[in-house]
């Protein structure tokens, strides 16, 4: 007869209670324990150990390996592999991760399910995930500690930030900006998380079409355009598309040319849309411009890019690049009304750096050749190009000049294209190429002669 001992019969009984009344979250403090318990014993390699779980909390894909290859082994050492866990979650071991040391419910947002969305929102305890235009609530929460606790693991990514400051901005590795909204900056237990990330499918002219941002029958005139070196504006309210479309604009750009970005966030992913073009890409905010604006002006570079110009700084320095003939600008510009593009401009510049306002509207003309204005429809997952501008100078009288080459029709979801052409945009294009100046010519005529509609 086997020997009995009571002790290790008693043991084996509590275990096999304890793992029947698991469920996810009892699973997940069980988990977190055993954690704790070898932190706690080691001695050697304790600041190895500290070192990878500040590395997986962080997101390093091959420390987030080894905690949930650990997670694996204890949740196979306790019997648990069928506990039930919320959907949110892809599988058992992601969720203990996430619940323990990762995203927590906001997880899902970085799932294939939700890969086309842009912006996911934690409000206090609550959670949205942005979908087809509009945020929707999702069904799980967050506490104010797993809240707390995730901000500091964002924070180890920028150790210079206080954890008491009220607002951050930071990026995680996948290039997510992460804004986050707290103490007296909000109302008692509404502290504010924003996730946010840049989200196109296809930078090409026929994605845009698809969605029924532009009209197919334009894609050879803006082909067109961009290899005639036009310096183009594309302006609109906050997701309209803008970056968008500049990001698009760029990818038919010359690759062999030099060009400089200047960005204050790090959107447009321009190693990955043009992997082999000599592109500098800068990070400078109004300060950090204001140190290398005469760098930039020394530069050789081809063509500049100002992605989302919000001060009179950048747009200063746009506007002197300009002024040495420089072709192929592109920027950005937060308006609602493009045809006070001149005067919005001015006054941003006469802010920071003085000066006459009709003069400076005037080298806003003459440094921008076409204005794109783009808008949010009623279903915000809908963007139109609402209008496009040709800007020019009179000379003989100094006035500022705007008129229509396309205008969108609400109505009948289309647009009207006309055959406007100013002697500088002539100038211009000749400059370039004559063959394809008179190709840009010929296809914005045809255009103005027929109905262009959505998604023809």
């Amino acid at each position: 007869m086997d020997q009995f001992y009571l002790d290790q019969y008693l043991a084996k009984e509590e275990n096999d209670i304890r793992r029947n009344d698991l469920n996810f979250f009892s699973l997940c403090e069980r988990v977190k324990e055993i954690f704790f318990y070898e932190l706690e014993n080691q001695n050697d390699n304790l600041h190895s150990y500290m070192d990878i779980q500040k590395k997986a909390i962080i997101g390093y894909k091959n420390e987030v390996t080894y905690f949930k290859e650990k997670i694996r082994s204890i949740i196979k050492e306790e019997h648990a592999e069928t506990v039930d866990f919320p959907n949110w979650y892809e599988n058992l071991i992601d969720g203990v991760y996430h619940e323990n040391w990762g995203l927590a419910g906001i997880a899902q947002w970085f799932s294939n399910p939700f890969y086309e969305s842009s912006s996911a929102k934690i409000i206090g305890d609550r959670i949205y995930f942005l979908e087809e235009g509009h945020m929707v609530k999702k069904p799980q929460t967050i506490s104010k500690n797993r809240r707390e606790q995730m901000v500091r693991a964002f924070l180890l990514l920028t150790p210079h930030e206080r954890m008491d400051k009220e607002y951050h901005e930071v990026y995680l590795l996948d290039g997510t900006r992460v804004t986050i909204f707290g103490k007296n900056m909000t109302k008692r237990e509404q502290d504010v998380i924003i996730f946010r990330r840049y989200i196109v499918p296809q930078y090409r002219f026929e994605e845009q079409a698809k969605r029924g941002t532009i009209p197919f029958d334009a894609i050879p005139l803006f082909q067109t355009m961009v290899q005639l070196g036009y310096n183009v504006v594309f302006t609109g309210a906050v997701r309209t598309a803008k970056t968008t479309f500049l990001s698009t604009w760029q990818s038919y750009e010359n690759p062999t040319l030099e060009g400089v970005m200047v960005e204050t966030d790090p959107e447009i992913p321009l190693q990955q849309l043009m992997p082999d073009a000599p592109i500098v890409q800068l990070l400078a905010d109004e300060s950090r411009l204001s140190g290398i604006t005469k760098n930039l002006l020394r530069s050789d570079a081809d063509y500049f890019i100002f992605a989302e110009a919000r001060d009179g700084n950048a747009l200063d320095t746009a506007l002197r690049i300009a002024a040495k003939g420089t072709k192929r600008m592109k920027l950005t510009f937060h308006t609602r009304d493009p045809l006070q593009f001149s005067m919005d401009v001015a006054i941003e510049i006469l802010k920071e750096r003085g000066g006459e306002l009709h003069s400076t509207m005037i080298k806003v003309a003459q440094s921008f050749d076409y204005i794109f204005h783009f808008v949010q429809l009623k279903d915000k997952n809908q963007k139109r190009l609402k209008s496009i501008y040709e800007l020019s100078l009179d000379e003989k009288n100094q006035e500022i000049r705007m008129k229509p080459i396309c205008l969108y029709d609400y109505q009948k979801d289309g647009w009207r294209f006309f055959s406007n052409i100013a002697k500088k945009i002539e100038i211009h294009g000749f400059e370039e190429s004559e063959e394809q100046y008179y190709q840009f010519k010929k296809q914005l005529e045809f255009l103005s002669n027929q109905e262009v509609h959505c998604n023809e």
